[in-house]
């Protein structure tokens, strides 16, 4: 995968609510992350021209309104950082997971529901959904 750069924890942020709520104006990212904390729309405006430059989202002109929208999706995001600092290897990251007991034992069985679903698909000869999309997603 193509080295790309790390988002601070506010472009993070930013990058969730795209994710979330799919290409959206300034003021709709700036609705959503001002509903938790204080925060100035010039910020939201200004983090995403940086984004931008970064390479992390892009935008499309609707009137007067740029449209961002994030140029990863979140799996791509997670594959990435997977490859970045567990070399690919997903055990690892599962065993760093169980290691800091962050895991509650209802998760737990959900992540084991899971996989039983991907071995039957696998076994099926379906690879899973098209896209790269996480079920929270936007199309």
């Amino acid at each position: 995968m193509s080295q790309s750069p790390s988002p601070t924890p506010r472009e993070l942020e930013i990058l969730k609510v795209l994710w979330e709520q799919g290409p959206s104006s300034v003021r709709s990212v700036y609705k959503r992350l001002a509903q938790a904390e204080d925060l100035a729309y010039n910020t939201v405006q200004t983090l995403l021209r940086i984004m931008e430059d970064k390479g992390l989202v892009e935008h499309k002109t609707e009137g007067r309104t740029f449209v961002y929208q994030s140029c990863f999706s979140r799996d791509e995001s997670a594959a990435r950082y997977l490859d970045r600092v567990f070399d690919g290897a997903a055990d690892q990251l599962v065993l760093s997971l169980l290691r800091s007991e962050r895991i509650p034992p209802a998760e737990l069985e959900r992540l084991q529901a899971m996989i039983t679903e991907a071995r039957k698909k696998k076994s099926s000869g379906n690879t899973g959904r098209s896209g790269g999309r996480a079920a929270g997603d936007q199309p």
